[in-house]
């Protein structure tokens, strides 16, 4: 089975943390974490800098690994690497997705989460 190496973007401020939901393709309508594929000359931090500022036109501060998820999709194996994640810009444009959301610790389970992205959530609640 083919491996696919993601991050993903654990964007937090003001006690919430920043969801998307996907605009496309096998999954859409379904909510994640924003990110993307790390390229082969990339290491993780640096593919998350680059995903966000192409998804949501946004520069970011990546902090620390909070967890690297292995999850098994019927196509491939996914290995995402978690960082938590600032804005360091205001503002945020969303280029790939249908919605986005700030979501509280109560609100955490109010959308419909990718398998791999749902592994997150219990972490998150204890980090926000």
């Amino acid at each position: 089975m083919k491996t696919v190496r993601v991050v993903a973007a654990i964007i937090i401020r003001d006690g919430k943390v920043f969801a998307t939901q996907r605009g496309y393709g096998q999954w859409q309508g379904w909510w994640e974490f924003p990110g993307g594929k790390i390229e082969a000359e990339e290491c993780p931090q640096e593919a998350l800098v680059r995903e966000i500022r192409e998804e949501l036109e946004a520069e970011i501060q990546v902090g620390e690994l909070i967890e690297t998820i292995e999850w098994d999709y019927p196509d491939f194996h996914l290995t995402m690497h978690c960082f938590v994640c600032s804005l360091v810009s205001e503002s945020i444009h969303l280029n790939e997705h249908e919605d986005s959301a700030w979501l509280t610790r109560e609100t955490l389970h109010s959308v419909k989460w990718l398998p791999a992205d749902e592994g997150l959530i219990l972490k998150i609640k204890e980090i926000i």
